[in-house]
Protein backbone atom coordinates (compact mmCIF):
# COMPACT_ATOMS: atom_id res chain seq x y z
CA UNK A 1 0.00 0.00 0.00
CA UNK A 2 3.08 2.48 1.22
CA UNK A 3 4.55 1.69 -2.46
CA UNK A 4 1.33 2.54 -4.00
CA UNK A 5 1.04 5.72 -2.47
CA UNK A 6 4.60 6.77 -3.60
CA UNK A 7 3.67 6.08 -6.89
CA UNK A 8 0.38 7.81 -6.71
CA UNK A 9 2.43 10.83 -5.21
CA UNK A 10 5.12 10.62 -7.38
CA UNK A 11 2.52 10.77 -10.11
CA UNK A 12 0.52 13.55 -9.16
CA UNK A 13 3.80 15.70 -8.63
CA UNK A 14 4.59 14.75 -12.00
CA UNK A 15 1.60 16.02 -13.55
CA UNK A 16 1.82 19.30 -11.30
CA UNK A 17 5.04 19.89 -12.68
CA UNK A 18 4.65 19.53 -16.28
CA UNK A 19 0.98 21.68 -16.01
CA UNK A 20 3.24 24.25 -15.00
CA UNK A 21 5.97 23.94 -17.69
CA UNK A 22 3.33 23.63 -20.22
CA UNK A 23 1.72 26.94 -18.79
CA UNK A 24 5.13 28.99 -18.98
CA UNK A 25 5.41 27.73 -22.33
CA UNK A 26 2.21 29.30 -23.41
CA UNK A 27 2.78 32.37 -21.43
CA UNK A 28 5.96 33.28 -22.45
CA UNK A 29 5.01 32.24 -26.44
CA UNK A 30 6.01 35.37 -28.89
CA UNK A 31 3.48 35.88 -31.88
CA UNK A 32 6.04 37.85 -33.34
CA UNK A 33 7.38 36.58 -36.44
CA UNK A 34 10.96 35.27 -36.77
CA UNK A 35 11.83 37.19 -39.63
CA UNK A 36 11.46 40.47 -40.77
CA UNK A 37 8.05 41.82 -42.82
CA UNK A 38 10.69 42.29 -45.69
CA UNK A 39 11.68 38.86 -45.25
CA UNK A 40 7.80 37.72 -44.82
CA UNK A 41 6.95 39.70 -48.08
CA UNK A 42 9.50 38.45 -50.30
CA UNK A 43 9.39 35.19 -49.06
CA UNK A 44 6.68 34.09 -51.97
CA UNK A 45 6.90 35.87 -55.40
CA UNK A 46 3.58 36.25 -55.77
CA UNK A 47 0.41 37.15 -53.21
CA UNK A 48 -3.23 35.98 -54.45
CA UNK A 49 -5.09 38.16 -53.16
CA UNK A 50 -8.64 36.09 -51.83
CA UNK A 51 -11.34 38.58 -52.30
CA UNK A 52 -13.90 36.30 -51.17
CA UNK A 53 -12.10 35.81 -47.91
CA UNK A 54 -12.13 39.67 -46.88
CA UNK A 55 -13.57 41.15 -43.82
CA UNK A 56 -14.74 44.23 -43.29
CA UNK A 57 -17.07 46.77 -45.12
CA UNK A 58 -14.59 48.80 -46.38
CA UNK A 59 -12.28 48.98 -49.77
CA UNK A 60 -9.32 49.52 -50.89
CA UNK A 61 -9.24 50.02 -54.56
CA UNK A 62 -6.24 48.71 -55.52
CA UNK A 63 -6.60 45.78 -53.15
CA UNK A 64 -9.93 45.37 -55.09
CA UNK A 65 -8.27 45.57 -58.91
CA UNK A 66 -5.69 43.21 -58.09
CA UNK A 67 -6.00 39.23 -58.48
CA UNK A 68 -1.97 38.87 -57.20
CA UNK A 69 0.53 41.28 -55.84
CA UNK A 70 4.16 41.06 -55.47
CA UNK A 71 6.74 43.14 -53.07
CA UNK A 72 9.90 42.89 -54.70
CA UNK A 73 12.76 45.48 -53.63
CA UNK A 74 10.26 48.19 -53.12
CA UNK A 75 8.42 47.98 -55.70
CA UNK A 76 4.98 47.05 -55.72
CA UNK A 77 4.18 44.53 -58.97
CA UNK A 78 -0.11 44.03 -59.34
CA UNK A 79 -2.04 41.30 -62.11
CA UNK A 80 -5.35 43.68 -62.71
CA UNK A 81 -5.70 42.25 -65.95
CA UNK A 82 -7.05 38.72 -67.09
CA UNK A 83 -5.92 38.89 -70.58
CA UNK A 84 -2.27 38.13 -70.47
CA UNK A 85 -1.63 36.98 -66.59
CA UNK A 86 0.96 34.17 -66.76
CA UNK A 87 2.49 36.44 -69.34
CA UNK A 88 2.53 39.72 -68.56
CA UNK A 89 5.57 41.27 -66.79
CA UNK A 90 7.21 37.57 -66.76
CA UNK A 91 4.33 36.47 -64.47
CA UNK A 92 4.01 39.42 -62.15
CA UNK A 93 1.78 42.01 -63.62
CA UNK A 94 2.67 45.27 -63.70
CA UNK A 95 4.24 48.12 -61.78
CA UNK A 96 1.46 49.55 -59.81
CA UNK A 97 3.60 51.78 -56.87
CA UNK A 98 5.93 51.65 -53.75
CA UNK A 99 6.04 50.63 -50.73
CA UNK A 100 7.71 50.53 -47.36
CA UNK A 101 7.78 47.92 -44.71
CA UNK A 102 8.86 48.38 -41.11
CA UNK A 103 7.72 46.37 -37.97
CA UNK A 104 4.45 44.57 -38.91
CA UNK A 105 2.83 47.86 -40.80
CA UNK A 106 3.09 47.84 -45.15
CA UNK A 107 2.73 51.84 -46.09
CA UNK A 108 1.81 51.49 -50.14
CA UNK A 109 1.80 54.01 -52.33
CA UNK A 110 0.02 53.63 -54.96
CA UNK A 111 0.27 55.48 -58.47
CA UNK A 112 -2.97 55.86 -59.05
CA UNK A 113 -5.00 55.04 -55.28
CA UNK A 114 -2.38 57.09 -53.22
CA UNK A 115 -1.13 56.06 -49.96
CA UNK A 116 -2.42 53.35 -47.67
CA UNK A 117 -1.28 51.74 -44.46
CA UNK A 118 -1.85 48.48 -43.26
CA UNK A 119 -1.02 46.54 -40.08
CA UNK A 120 0.58 43.02 -41.41
CA UNK A 121 -0.26 39.79 -39.56
CA UNK A 122 1.52 36.32 -40.75
CA UNK A 123 -2.49 33.87 -40.52
CA UNK A 124 0.09 30.81 -41.61
CA UNK A 125 2.97 29.69 -42.94
CA UNK A 126 1.54 31.17 -46.67
CA UNK A 127 -1.19 33.50 -45.17
CA UNK A 128 -0.87 37.13 -44.54
CA UNK A 129 -3.69 39.28 -43.61
CA UNK A 130 -3.64 43.02 -44.48
CA UNK A 131 -5.51 45.18 -41.95
CA UNK A 132 -6.19 48.60 -43.13
CA UNK A 133 -7.13 50.94 -40.13
CA UNK A 134 -9.02 53.62 -42.08
CA UNK A 135 -11.69 51.15 -43.32
CA UNK A 136 -11.30 49.12 -40.84
CA UNK A 137 -11.05 45.94 -43.75
CA UNK A 138 -8.94 43.06 -43.85
CA UNK A 139 -7.31 41.62 -46.31
CA UNK A 140 -5.91 37.85 -47.24
CA UNK A 141 -3.37 37.06 -49.29
CA UNK A 142 -1.67 33.62 -50.11
CA UNK A 143 1.69 32.95 -50.97
CA UNK A 144 2.66 31.13 -54.04
CA UNK A 145 5.80 30.76 -56.44
CA UNK A 146 5.47 31.97 -59.96
CA UNK A 147 6.11 28.27 -60.92
CA UNK A 148 3.75 26.84 -58.91
CA UNK A 149 0.72 29.09 -59.50
CA UNK A 150 -2.29 28.25 -61.26
CA UNK A 151 -2.38 30.78 -64.07
CA UNK A 152 -4.88 28.93 -65.85
CA UNK A 153 -7.17 28.38 -63.24
CA UNK A 154 -7.13 32.26 -62.48
CA UNK A 155 -8.04 33.21 -66.15
CA UNK A 156 -11.14 30.44 -66.61
CA UNK A 157 -12.77 31.33 -62.33
CA UNK A 158 -12.43 34.88 -63.50
CA UNK A 159 -13.86 34.85 -67.11
CA UNK A 160 -16.47 37.23 -66.43
CA UNK A 161 -13.64 39.97 -66.22
CA UNK A 162 -11.88 38.25 -69.35
CA UNK A 163 -14.67 39.82 -71.09
CA UNK A 164 -15.08 43.04 -69.75
CA UNK A 165 -11.25 43.88 -70.58
CA UNK A 166 -12.18 44.69 -74.21
CA UNK A 167 -14.73 47.90 -75.42
CA UNK A 168 -16.18 45.63 -77.39
CA UNK A 169 -16.09 42.34 -79.28
CA UNK A 170 -16.16 42.56 -82.85
CA UNK A 171 -18.05 39.40 -84.45
CA UNK A 172 -15.48 37.92 -87.39
CA UNK A 173 -16.49 34.44 -88.04
CA UNK A 174 -20.16 33.00 -88.39
CA UNK A 175 -20.39 28.89 -89.03
CA UNK A 176 -21.68 27.56 -92.56
CA UNK A 177 -23.64 25.37 -90.72
CA UNK A 178 -26.34 25.67 -88.06
CA UNK A 179 -29.74 27.39 -88.32
CA UNK A 180 -30.98 31.01 -89.58
CA UNK A 181 -31.50 32.75 -86.39
CA UNK A 182 -31.94 35.97 -84.51
CA UNK A 183 -28.38 36.25 -83.22
CA UNK A 184 -26.69 36.34 -86.99
CA UNK A 185 -27.54 40.45 -86.87
CA UNK A 186 -25.58 40.87 -84.04
CA UNK A 187 -21.97 42.12 -84.73
CA UNK A 188 -20.41 43.79 -81.41
CA UNK A 189 -20.97 42.87 -77.63
CA UNK A 190 -19.27 44.44 -75.19
CA UNK A 191 -19.58 43.78 -71.45
CA UNK A 192 -19.54 46.34 -68.95
CA UNK A 193 -17.43 46.51 -65.70
CA UNK A 194 -18.44 47.82 -62.86
CA UNK A 195 -21.52 48.39 -61.02
CA UNK A 196 -23.12 44.47 -60.69
CA UNK A 197 -20.72 43.30 -63.49
CA UNK A 198 -23.69 41.92 -65.40
CA UNK A 199 -24.71 44.23 -68.04
CA UNK A 200 -23.82 43.89 -71.40
CA UNK A 201 -24.90 45.52 -74.80
CA UNK A 202 -25.19 44.64 -78.57
CA UNK A 203 -24.98 46.34 -81.65
CA UNK A 204 -25.86 44.94 -85.45
CA UNK A 205 -23.77 48.16 -86.60
CA UNK A 206 -21.46 46.85 -89.94
CA UNK A 207 -18.12 45.29 -89.48
CA UNK A 208 -15.24 47.30 -88.77
CA UNK A 209 -16.65 49.92 -87.22
CA UNK A 210 -14.58 51.42 -84.48
CA UNK A 211 -15.61 50.80 -80.75
CA UNK A 212 -15.63 54.42 -80.16
CA UNK A 213 -18.48 55.10 -82.64
CA UNK A 214 -20.56 51.75 -82.17
CA UNK A 215 -24.22 52.72 -81.71
CA UNK A 216 -25.52 50.14 -79.35
CA UNK A 217 -28.92 49.28 -79.89
CA UNK A 218 -29.66 47.05 -76.43
CA UNK A 219 -28.88 46.69 -73.35
CA UNK A 220 -29.50 43.75 -70.47
CA UNK A 221 -27.92 41.24 -68.40
CA UNK A 222 -25.66 38.61 -68.84
CA UNK A 223 -24.44 35.47 -67.14
CA UNK A 224 -21.61 33.29 -67.25
CA UNK A 225 -21.63 29.76 -65.37
CA UNK A 226 -20.06 27.00 -65.26
CA UNK A 227 -20.29 23.09 -67.12
CA UNK A 228 -19.35 20.29 -64.71
CA UNK A 229 -16.58 18.10 -66.04
CA UNK A 230 -14.60 20.95 -67.88
CA UNK A 231 -13.50 24.03 -66.28
CA UNK A 232 -12.17 25.72 -69.34
CA UNK A 233 -15.51 25.73 -71.25
CA UNK A 234 -18.42 28.08 -70.25
CA UNK A 235 -21.74 28.82 -70.46
CA UNK A 236 -22.50 32.41 -71.43
CA UNK A 237 -26.58 33.56 -71.33
CA UNK A 238 -27.72 36.75 -72.73
CA UNK A 239 -31.12 38.24 -71.69
CA UNK A 240 -32.66 40.02 -74.09
CA UNK A 241 -36.27 40.38 -73.25
CA UNK A 242 -37.76 41.12 -76.66
CA UNK A 243 -36.58 37.39 -78.37
CA UNK A 244 -36.06 35.54 -74.95
CA UNK A 245 -32.57 34.52 -73.53
CA UNK A 246 -29.79 33.34 -76.18
CA UNK A 247 -27.47 30.92 -74.61
CA UNK A 248 -24.23 29.64 -75.44
CA UNK A 249 -20.94 27.74 -74.91
CA UNK A 250 -18.13 29.59 -74.29
CA UNK A 251 -14.77 28.78 -75.23
CA UNK A 252 -11.64 30.99 -75.29
CA UNK A 253 -9.08 30.66 -78.37
CA UNK A 254 -6.74 32.78 -77.28
CA UNK A 255 -5.95 36.10 -75.23
CA UNK A 256 -8.42 37.61 -77.51
CA UNK A 257 -11.02 35.60 -79.65
CA UNK A 258 -13.75 33.96 -78.23
CA UNK A 259 -15.96 31.21 -79.85
CA UNK A 260 -19.67 31.45 -78.85
CA UNK A 261 -21.44 28.09 -80.02
CA UNK A 262 -25.26 28.48 -79.94
CA UNK A 263 -26.45 24.81 -79.16
CA UNK A 264 -30.38 25.97 -80.26
CA UNK A 265 -29.02 26.68 -83.91
CA UNK A 266 -26.30 24.58 -84.47
CA UNK A 267 -23.95 27.96 -85.64
CA UNK A 268 -20.20 28.91 -84.02
CA UNK A 269 -19.56 32.09 -83.95
CA UNK A 270 -15.75 33.60 -83.37
CA UNK A 271 -15.42 37.40 -81.90
CA UNK A 272 -12.39 39.39 -81.62
CA UNK A 273 -11.64 41.45 -78.70
CA UNK A 274 -11.14 45.51 -80.01
CA UNK A 275 -9.70 48.33 -77.73
CA UNK A 276 -7.68 46.60 -74.61
CA UNK A 277 -8.45 47.86 -71.58
CA UNK A 278 -5.27 47.55 -69.42
CA UNK A 279 -6.77 48.01 -65.70
CA UNK A 280 -5.14 50.70 -63.65
CA UNK A 281 -4.52 53.47 -65.74
CA UNK A 282 -5.41 54.98 -69.15
CA UNK A 283 -4.83 58.10 -70.99
CA UNK A 284 -7.03 60.58 -72.56
CA UNK A 285 -6.22 62.37 -75.69
CA UNK A 286 -4.61 65.24 -74.60
CA UNK A 287 -2.04 62.73 -72.38
CA UNK A 288 -3.41 62.95 -68.95
CA UNK A 289 -3.78 60.20 -66.81
CA UNK A 290 -7.37 59.01 -66.00
CA UNK A 291 -8.86 56.02 -63.92
CA UNK A 292 -10.45 52.99 -64.97
CA UNK A 293 -13.04 51.59 -63.51
CA UNK A 294 -12.88 47.70 -62.40
CA UNK A 295 -13.23 46.31 -58.71
CA UNK A 296 -13.61 42.84 -58.27
CA UNK A 297 -16.76 41.89 -56.78
CA UNK A 298 -16.96 38.33 -55.93
CA UNK A 299 -17.26 38.97 -52.42
CA UNK A 300 -20.81 36.88 -51.60
CA UNK A 301 -21.72 38.94 -48.80
CA UNK A 302 -19.64 41.56 -47.20
CA UNK A 303 -19.01 40.66 -43.26
CA UNK A 304 -18.31 42.87 -40.09
CA UNK A 305 -14.43 43.12 -39.39
CA UNK A 306 -13.53 41.39 -35.99
CA UNK A 307 -9.86 42.98 -36.01
CA UNK A 308 -9.46 46.03 -33.56
CA UNK A 309 -7.20 48.48 -34.59
CA UNK A 310 -4.20 47.26 -32.42
CA UNK A 311 -1.51 49.99 -33.78
CA UNK A 312 0.14 51.94 -30.64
Amino acid sequence: MKTIKLLFSFALIATLFTSCYREVIVDDYDNTPQISLNQLLGSYELWYVDINATKGYGETPFLQKAFTMSFINNNVLANNNIVGIGNTGNGFGIKVGTYDAYDMVLDVYHVIDGFETFDVYQIDSNTIELYNPNNDTSYFLDGYQRSNFDYDFVFYDNIHYFLQEYNAWEKVYTSDYGAINEFDNENFLQFLAGGNDSEFRSSQDVNGTSPNNIYWDYTGVYGVGNIAGNNKLKTLTLDYDYFDNEYFELSVINDGKIELYHPTSGTAYEFVGRGYIQFMKTTDTKGRTVTTEKLRKHRKDKVENPRENTRV
